[in-house]
């Protein structure tokens, strides 16, 4: 059950790697045979997760859920969860069904009982939990984007590297590329559907901070956060953008712009985009939106928009390609939606057609309802699980790899660059 994410470019390693990389997930039962027959238990893939606040209740859902639906090749267990406070931790292990909790993640990695760690963490940790991680033989899934800077991202993606020869994988998680409707446009990108591509327009917005009382939470620091609808938002749609298109922005031109520089200190734990207000004020030191326009390797043009304060909009992805031969879009609010326009068709009838994708031919559909019937939001973390289990069971890269990662951060770091020189053209770094 279930079609697996197609992987353009994706490395596999026969023999000893892929050897390796499934025997980081342990059987069940002493002595028990790597493929089992009907009815036996399967292998297990331990996981032990960083971190319990939304993208850790994002990520539960998906490792919970993925081998219910799909008939994976090793059955995810939820074997701990960490968070430094022990009352939460131990609440939210309760709640999203993880075994055990630690409080400190040093723990975590180090036991033998867990074959993946799962990193849910602000981007200020991301570096070390996964390197340390990478040093302890366990497989990596880190949230995006990798990490707050070039060199962090760099140094993970060494190691990475070098874990890979040992049979260890890694994935980021730019969930947004499990989406059924933009996987289909993928596939139909990479089928020439659109021809050369001319055009990409990516916006990215949302409201939350609106309001100028909201507090100075981690979101708004940049020692945690690395950067602020850059690294939120724009790591999302950049990653999108060249992941549809299948190729790289060679350079960008930019502007960034913190409207609010001083909030209120947050009093309490945050949850979610939720926050109390406590006495005194912080300076924000992040963005609160960027705008750049950017130049693929092939020639075609692109722009994007992140904001944390387009009033009204929630969580608004919308991006167009535009190509010799037709077009593509996709809304996040109308996620179960791709328009497509074929240029080649007469005029007499041409135009943008909505197709439904729920169909079981299109890319994961075949393993949920039954035409018609929509997913939602968190069913992209549970394609993001049953991707990255199937990559783990085949001894192959899972995409994408912390290389792609990094080369978000490396066009993260451009757009910085290019605004603070008055939105000079920046090329991108090799």
């Amino acid at each position: 059950m279930g079609q697996p994410q197609q992987s353009d470019g994706a490395e596999t390693k026969a023999g000893a790697a892929g050897s390796a990389a499934t025997a980081g997930a342990r059987t069940r039962a002493e002595g028990a045979p790597a493929g089992p027959a009907p009815g036996a238990a399967k292998p297990s893939l331990r996981v032990g997760m960083v971190g319990y606040a939304f993208m850790g209740a994002a990520h539960s859902q998906g490792w919970r859920t993925a081998g219910r639906v799909f008939d994976l090749p090793l059955d995810p267990e939820l074997t701990a969860i960490c968070g430094r406070d022990r009352a939460a931790v131990r609440a939210a292990a309760g709640r999203h069904g993880w075994a055990s909790a630690e409080t400190g993640w040093h723990a975590l990695v180090e036991r033998d009982d867990i074959d993946l760690v799962d990193i849910c963490t602000p981007g200020d940790s991301h570096a070390e939990i996964a390197l340390a991680a990478l040093a302890a033989g366990k497989h990596v899934l880190c949230e995006k984007p990798l990490a707050n800077t070039v060199e962090e991202a760099e140094s993970m993606t060494r190691a990475a590297e070098t874990a890979y020869r040992s049979g260890q994988l890694t994935m980021v998680g730019f969930n947004y590329r499990r989406v059924p409707a933009t996987a289909l446009a993928r596939r139909m990108v990479a089928e020439g559907r659109l021809g050369a591509l001319r055009h990409v327009r990516v916006t990215y917005l949302q409201d939350w901070l609106v309001d100028p009382e909201f507090p100075l939470t981690w979101r708004l620091r940049r020692e945690q956060a690395g950067a602020g609808s850059l690294g939120d938002l724009g790591a999302h749609i950049v990653d999108l953008a060249q992941h549809l298109a299948g190729e790289r922005l060679a350079g960008v031109s930019a502007l960034t712009e913190t409207f609010v520089r001083q909030r209120p200190l947050p009093g309490g734990a945050t949850s979610g985009l939720s926050a109390v207000s406590a006495a005194g004020t912080g300076t924000v030191t992040v963005d609160d939106a960027a705008l750049f326009t950017g130049r693929f390797a092939s020639g075609a043009l692109a722009s994007f928009e992140a904001t944390r304060y387009a009033t009204g909009r929630k969580n608004a992805l919308r991006i167009e390609l535009n190509g010799e031969h037709g077009s593509l879009a996709f809304d996040l609010e109308r996620l179960n939606e791709l328009s497509y326009h074929d240029g080649r068709e007469p005029g007499t009838h041409a135009g943008f057609r909505r197709i439904l994708v729920t169909e079981p031919d299109h890319p994961y559909l075949d393993a949920w309802w039954p035409p018609g019937h929509g997913l939602g939001y968190e069913h992209t973390f549970v394609h993001q699980a049953r991707d990255l289990v199937h990559a783990i069971a085949e001894g192959r890269r899972p995409d994408p790899s912390f290389a792609d990662g990094l080369q978000v951060q490396r066009v993260l770091a451009a757009v910085e660059e290019s605004a603070e020189k008055n939105s000079v053209y920046t090329p991108i770094a090799a």
